[in-house]
């Protein structure tokens, strides 16, 4: 008997424990917190992937067409065609023509003008309902289009040659919830110079007989 009103006395007296209820309390709000940044943290990497994909798509796309001492380079629909593939397959687990578009436009001047900008050719891809914010093919054949980008800060092309501009608007994955980050939808555009001479009459069929299919931007697909 003595020794179990030793113990009961010992358990008065004792002072330590096990915060439970403070970490009740606290848990919740410390996974959140933890949950929010690992969802921002991806946001941020998205972001920056759909931007490299603006990037690759216009520097390549500045660069096809085939080589020849005898004549400028000619753009191909299969060039343009493989353009878009590659995309797809950077994007990787971006699922980019699920959840995206993307749009190819290849600004130039107005033949016969000197500095009259328009949209010659555009392709896109994706199953996102989002066309050109400057247009669609043909755009500015009336001296309405003084270039392609923000306001103040347009690229033009010049006489005789043409400039790859793309555009991207991807609808952001989540990794967690849609509620730390809803509706996120990231958009990007990127432009380069046509690297050498193009012929710049049109894009071309390599066998007329079987043509390659063109992506058309009244079309929404992907790669399913």
């Amino acid at each position: 008997m003595k020794r179990i009103v030793e113990r009961l006395a010992g358990l008065v007296r004792n002072r330590s424990g096990v915060a439970a209820v403070e970490l009740a309390l606290g848990a919740p709000l410390v996974l959140t917190l933890g949950l929010w940044g690992a969802e921002l943290g991806n946001l941020a990497i998205t972001h920056m992937r759909v931007s490299q994909l603006a990037m690759q798509l216009a520097d390549n796309g500045s660069r096809i067409g085939d080589e020849s001492m005898l004549e400028n380079l000619k753009i191909y629909e299969s060039d343009i065609n493989d353009l878009l593939v590659g995309a797809n397959i950077q994007a990787g687990k971006l699922d980019l023509f699920e959840h995206g578009r993307v749009v190819i436009s290849s600004l130039e001047v107005v033949p016969g003008t000197e500095d009259t900008q328009y949209i010659h050719w555009q392709r896109c891809k994706g199953k996102r309902n989002f066309q050109s914010s400057y247009g669609g093919e043909g755009t500015g054949t009336d001296g309405s289009l003084s270039g392609m980008g923000p306001a103040g800060e347009e690229v033009t092309a010049t006489e005789g040659d043409a400039v790859i501009f793309v555009e991207i608007e991807y609808a952001y994955q989540p990794l967690v919830s849609q509620r730390f980050v809803p509706d996120a939808v990231i958009r990007t555009t990127a432009t380069f110079n046509v690297r050498a001479d193009r012929d710049l009459t049109q894009a071309y069929q390599r066998n007329a007989a079987a043509p390659n299919p063109i992506a058309r931007c009244n079309v929404y697909d992907g790669y399913d």
